[in-house]
């Protein structure tokens, strides 16, 4: 029996107790429970046998930092994943309390399951693996773990910016994606960008009674949805100039390759999406449009009166926030500009309209065709006993291009979730057959890159 078969159930416990932390990075009043998930971080980095380890303070959370520089003319590889999380939000739709970790069917339920506590575990574990069986590893390995990823990842852009001597490596490794299928062995070489923004349209200077006023006085809900709708048509294209104009489609290769990937759009729109019909681009599948295509959407909208009865008034303000998912090789602050403009040129009679600029970052591409990416594809083979599949992400992860532009070093996507896995919504989970194979595979990685 060989070490993590031994350590099963220690595995199960340590990753109970990181998910009983509530480090939900965007609300002010967790800010203690977020340092608390980075001390824990680090204490596992001590266990698992990782030198130097300590919290980089800055400006924001404290970024978790570790190594292990025993194995000379060895490749370096620079480990990534964050421990903070989203809001539990809605609580009622959970079927078991966010932060108190439930096993069912094979699965743990919990936020940050998957999204992010769970992958990070596994790629320490692999680490403690070696470390306390053999007392090295193949190849050298540095920690660096974030608070703020689930808020834009200020902090450590800025610190990776900055080129610190101690983050040299040769690639950088990230467990923060998933497989596309539960036994299918899955690298994600490509990530969607992201441009996320607040709209504040005022109107008039307080609220006004509708009767009175209704007629005359502009609405600034109504203006949100007049501008909404200027911005994106029913057959899901986005009406901003300029806005495709860098888009890279796909090559043919890559999208004959996703054609042969086990996918039934019926089964994915009942099991996955729950709708009755999916929207988007016409002349796209699925995957294009997930994948390869940009995309803007309205996360919420925020303005006068919705609580129990009547009120009649007309809001002197509302708040939409939106979001656009950008592909290669579209810029985010190019982007941002379009918007600004889109808007300003939809605004209609009678409000003003500010746009604010949230968070951006640029989409990634990862050249499949380098020794860790063949790597982290043969360990994946080995462990899961298929063939492994090249997919793209409709999400994003920022720090991949920061690695890239600022360290020069590619990004191997390695991760074990599953679409069906719940991330940043209710019952978030993470099965654990994934974890536990995903430990070996890492293990595995590491034997092939440092042979």
């Amino acid at each position: 029996m060989t070490y993590h078969e031994q350590n099963r159930e220690n595995y199960l416990e340590t990753l109970k107790a990181f998910l009983r932390i509530p480090s939900i990075s965007t609300l002010p009043e967790h800010k203690d429970d977020v340092r608390r998930a980075a001390e824990f971080a680090a204490n596992e980095l001590r266990n698992a046998g990782l030198d130097n380890v300590e919290l980089i303070e800055g400006k924001g959370n404290p970024l978790v930092y570790g190594e292990w520089l025993g194995a000379k003319r060895k490749p370096t590889l620079l480990f990534y994943g964050h421990y903070d999380v989203q809001p539990a939000e809605p609580l009622e739709e959970w079927k078991s309390p966010p932060f108190e970790p439930e096993v069912r069917d094979g699965n743990i339920y919990a936020r940050g399951a998957c999204d992010d506590k769970g992958q990070v575990l596994i790629l320490i574990k692999a680490v403690e693996g070696w470390l306390k069986t053999v007392g090295k590893l193949p190849c050298n390995v540095k920690f660096l773990l974030e608070g703020e990823e689930e808020v834009g990842g200020e902090h450590i852009e800025s610190y990776v910016q900055s080129k610190p001597p101690r983050l040299k490596a040769d690639a950088a490794v990230i467990s923060d994606t998933e497989k596309f299928a539960p036994d299918l062995p899955t690298i994600c070489v490509g990530l969607r960008g992201i441009v996320y923004t607040e709209l504040h349209v005022q109107g008039a200077d307080h609220d006004l009674h509708s009767g009175v006023y209704g007629g005359v006085a502009p609405n600034p809900i109504q203006a949100i949805a007049e501008i909404l709708t200027a911005l994106k048509n029913r057959e899901g294209h986005i009406m901003i100039p300029g806005f495709y104009d860098r888009v890279q489609p796909p090559s043919e290769k890559e999208k004959e390759a996703w054609s042969r990937l086990p996918f039934d759009v019926e089964e994915y729109r009942k099991k996955e999406i729950g709708s009755r019909d999916l929207t988007g681009e016409s002349g796209y599948t699925v995957f294009e449009r997930t994948w390869a295509r940009p995309t803007l959407e309205v996360h919420g909208i925020r303005g006068g009166f919705t609580g129990e009865g009547a009120k009649t008034v007309i809001p002197a303000r509302a708040v939409a926030k939106i979001s656009m998912r950008l592909v290669a090789d579209q810029r985010p602050e190019e982007a941002f500009e379009q918007f600004k403009a889109a808007v300003a040129k939809a605004c209609p009679l009678g409000v003003t309209a500010e746009v604010k600029l949230i968070h951006g970052a640029r989409p990634s591409l990862v050249n499949p065709d380098n020794r860790f990416v063949h790597a982290a594809a043969e360990a994946l083979q080995q462990v899961f006993g298929k063939k492994t599949v090249y997919i793209r992400s409709g999400g994003s992860i920022p720090i991949v291009g920061v690695f890239e532009r600022s360290l020069g070093i590619p990004s191997v996507l390695m991760g074990f979730g599953l679409p069906d896995d719940n991330l940043h919504a209710p019952n978030e989970k993470f099965n654990l057959s994934n974890f536990y194979r995903g430990i070996e595979a890492v293990s595995q990685f590491l034997e092939i890159v440092g042979r």
